[in-house]
């Protein structure tokens, strides 16, 4: 690997001499002054005169070269600051990857499109990944066929945009030009698994007379399962934590040999599947513009995406008699859980210009979908009558947002904007069967708090996922109104916006925030920029809502129990004295320089600060003696308990010039970010050690299990014919703490590269070969203590756990 970078090093070093000769010649086919829409009203802004941070990633012109296939997976390659890692064996979490911008949350990032709000998902994270005991906004719902760019901008805009955007502003803007393409790829992983099949396409051609137009594209995909557990997991039977756990381990470790013997079976039979849930997409969009007359043009954009999932939960040995039903398993079994998640969106709106005025009013709806089912398992409290399948409940979440937004140009130095909004939220849990929740007796009758232990099988609802009950079910809503202005001020070299905003939330109040930003070109091509802002984010739904509290054995095995999450609003928070959350509000300060000595090169570095009080955390499972006496032996609660800070800085480069017969494209990004937790206040309940309501791992979720530093060096050769991509992603140190059953590890930095090679076999046809972390970089191997006893062999960290992904794709344009 050393030598290859030094490779790659010198290759740049000769590169640059050879540049300083060649740079008056050039090639335009980098629009570095390209039309943002995020980061201000100005309609003549650019993402080099913006005074706020901003990316623009053209994905018409990476779509045919990129190992990537999701918009999570593209912009985790293409922007430092932003990250995604899939995740295993974490319930929903491995369906619907988490993404964070800055270090900051999933739920502190905003995601418009066509600048107008998308809504979140309906699953809270809640399995200690990385942003647990937040709510996120599912992108890779949206077919990257159907993105014609990509703007990230890197700065706090709930001024501008509203609640969720503390750390910045995702714009993802559909494809709206005519003419057809399509395209299929095949990939496999080396180790010949994971497979993947992507069919997309995209199709647009006018509409109507008047200039109008209709863009369709829709994907279908598989990506199948991997596994990368260790090979063995069972080399040490005394060290497995199923009989760790064992009222008696010997006895247990006896009983599944032999199990083994009997059967002539080996440890292999009892591996652990460990890695990437299996994914099919089906997805479809639309984005439609129709001139009315010539000062007023209605549009309607969105679409529809079907997921479905399926991956393994943790597995279940023949020892475990209270999960076992050993007349259906006798070897045990990994329980498998499956998802199918609807996610259905529309913008429908008419935009108004005329004599510099330009008004927008739209109404824009969006609801996600998830249902589980588990399969493979049993409620081994009905024995041999035990179903091996069950429908688990799952949860909704619909948005509804009417918008209204009035701009005007009142001469060459003042823009100014206002606008309101409205929005409804609503948020719903559903039931699964009685059989994947509820405890029964070995007579068939559900367990009650009178019911002797002793006539209890086993433990009750389908192994691997408890279902939702009906004490879980609910359905609440919201709403919320809105009002905001901006004034953008631009005279000579100086550009300036200020913005205020005013938020009603029905169910936690008012808040009024306000963001000025700056910049100033005191040099031909050197400018500094700089923003300030407050912020907020309210509590979702999901948060104040999610609970799947269920019924338990007390490990005293003296009667019936409660644990899992419970709801701000349950009795047993009330009785706590837990209030209900409020929302978070925040501080966000940035300082940078832009540098644009000709039209083709591109520096920027942005320095940022960012504070946030009453952030909202997911406590750890606690006990103490209030808990009992409410019948409970192990409760978690959403709480405003932490404030945080986040320092950073990004820097941007962009170069491009003529070598040889072609033009080169030189980009090199890199992102430090820091975020520190600075003070806690937890209520008056969580008495004690800290570590027993908010140990280590979960400060370690915020602060450390994130890469802090990241770096993106892509190189793109084109020829007529050819064109060739390498890129080099470094991640940086990562540090993973696995209390309370692990120790602290510290997993080294890594550097992934990715390969393609494209030939244009004539106008209408492209050939690509090439691949993700070509070299099959992973993650340090886990500690013993972390790996839960050699089952996970790697940590879903940093690029995560697939290794070398390999690929062939094929695209026709029409």
């Amino acid at each position: 690997m050393k030598k290859v970078s030094l490779l790659i090093v010198s290759i740049l070093l000769e590169f640059t001499n050879f540049f300083n000769a060649q740079v008056k010649q050039v090639v335009d086919s980098l629009d570095l002054e390209e039309i943002v829409v995020v980061g201000g009203r100005n309609s003549d802004r650019t993402k080099v005169n913006s005074p706020v941070a901003v990316d623009v990633i053209d994905v018409r012109k990476i779509e045919k070269s990129s190992p990537q296939l999701t918009v999570n997976d593209l912009l985790n390659y293409l922007v430092p600051s932003f990250n995604s890692v899939r995740q295993s064996s974490s319930d929903g979490t491995e369906h619907i990857d988490p993404a964070t911008l800055r270090g900051m949350g999933p739920d502190q990032v905003l995601v418009l499109v066509n600048g107008k709000r998308r809504h979140t998902t309906s699953l809270v994270n809640y399995q200690n990944t990385v942003g647990n005991g937040s709510v996120g906004t599912d992108m890779s719902a949206i077919p990257v066929s159907s993105i014609e760019k990509i703007e990230v901008l890197r700065d706090g805009s709930a001024a501008q945009y509203g609640s969720d955007a503390i750390a910045g502003v995702i714009n993802i803007i559909l494809k709206k030009n005519k003419g057809g393409s399509a395209s299929v790829t095949y990939g496999l992983t080396n180790r010949n698994d994971g497979e993947n099949y992507n069919f997309s396409g995209n199709y647009g051609t006018k509409l109507g007379d008047q200039g109008g137009s209709i863009n369709l594209s829709f994907v279908v995909s598989q990506r199948n399962k991997t596994n990368r557990s260790y090979d063995n997991n069972l080399d040490k039977f005394g060290d497995n934590f199923a009989y760790d756990f064992a009222s008696d381990p010997n006895q247990a470790r006896l009983d599944d040999e032999k199990i083994m013997a009997e059967k002539k079976l080996s440890q292999k039979d009892f591996r652990f599947r460990v890695g990437d849930a299996q994914i099919k997409n089906q997805q479809f969009f639309v984005n439609a513009i129709y001139p009315l007359s010539e000062k007023i043009e209605f549009y309607s954009f969105g679409g529809a995406s079907l997921r479905q999932g399926e991956g393994a939960e943790f597995r279940r040995l023949p020892s475990e008699k209270e999960n076992v039903v050993a007349e259906l398993y006798p070897v045990g079994f990994q329980p498998l859980l499956k998802s199918n998640i609807y996610d259905i969106s529309n913008s429908t709106g008419a935009r108004y210009n005329h004599n510099n005025w330009f008004i927008d009013l739209s109404n824009t709806f969006g609801e996600n979908i998830f249902d589980y089912k588990t399969s493979q398992t049993n409620n081994a409290s009905l024995g041999v009558h035990s179903p091996t399948e069950f429908k688990a409940g799952g949860h909704e979440f619909l948005q509804n947002t009417l918008n209204l937004d009035i701009s005007k140009k009142i001469n060459e130095i003042f823009t100014i904007a206002f606008g309101g909004e409205f929005k409804y939220e609503q948020y719903e849990i559903k039931a699964g069967e009685d059989g994947s929740w509820m405890r029964y007796d070995k007579f068939g009758n559900p367990i009650t708090v009178s019911t002797n232990p002793s006539d209890i099988l086993g433990e009750g609802g389908s192994q691997g996922f408890i279902g939702f009950s009906p004490q879980n079910a609910l359905k609440k809503d919201r709403n919320n109104a809105s009002g905001y202005t901006d004034i953008a001020f631009k005279k000579g070299k100086f550009t300036s916006d200020l913005a205020g905003r005013y938020e009603h939330y029905s169910d936690f109040g008012n808040s009024f925030i306000g963001k000025l930003a700056l910049r100033y070109e005191y040099l031909n091509g050197f400018a500094v920029r700089g923003a300030f802002s407050n912020g907020f984010r309210a509590p979702s739904l999901q948060q104040q809502y999610f609970n799947n509290s269920f019924a338990s054995i007390a490990n005293s095995g003296s009667g019936i129990v409660s644990k899992g999450i419970f709801t701000n609003d349950s009795q047993l928070a009330k009785a706590l004295g837990i209030e209900k959350l409020k929302e978070e509000k925040s501080i966000n300060a940035s300082a940078g320089l832009t540098f644009k000595p000709t039209n083709k090169i591109y520096v920027t570095a942005d320095a940022y600060y960012i504070k946030v009080k009453d952030r909202i955390v997911l406590t750890s499972e606690f006990v103490n003696a209030k808990v009992e006496s409410y019948g409970v032996e192990g409760a978690r609660f959403f709480t405003n308990a932490v404030d945080t800070e986040t320092k950073g800085i990004d820097v941007v480069a962009i170069y491009k010039v003529s070598l040889g017969k072609g033009n080169l494209d030189i980009s090199l990004s890199g992102n430090y970010t820091e975020t520190e937790i600075v003070d806690f206040h937890f209520p008056d309940v969580f008495e004690g050690n800290r570590d027993e309501y908010f140990g280590p791992d979960q400060t370690n979720i915020i602060e450390s299990l994130s890469p802090k530093a990241k770096a993106s060096l892509g190189l793109t050769y084109s020829l007529p014919k050819w064109n060739v991509l390498i890129r080099n992603t470094y991640f940086g140190k990562v540090t993973r703490d696995g209390y309370p059953f692990g120790g602290v590890q510290h997993h080294d930095p890594k550097l992934v590269t990715d390969f393609s090679i494209a030939y244009t076999i004539n106008k209408d046809w492209v050939f690509t070969l090439g691949g993700n972390n070509v070299f099959d970089v992973f993650p340090d191997k886990q500690i013993y203590e972390n790996s839960y006893y050699n089952v996970f062999k790697y940590a879903p960290v940093q690029m995560g756990t697939t290794g070398a992904n390999w690929f062939a794709r094929l695209t026709m344009n029409f």
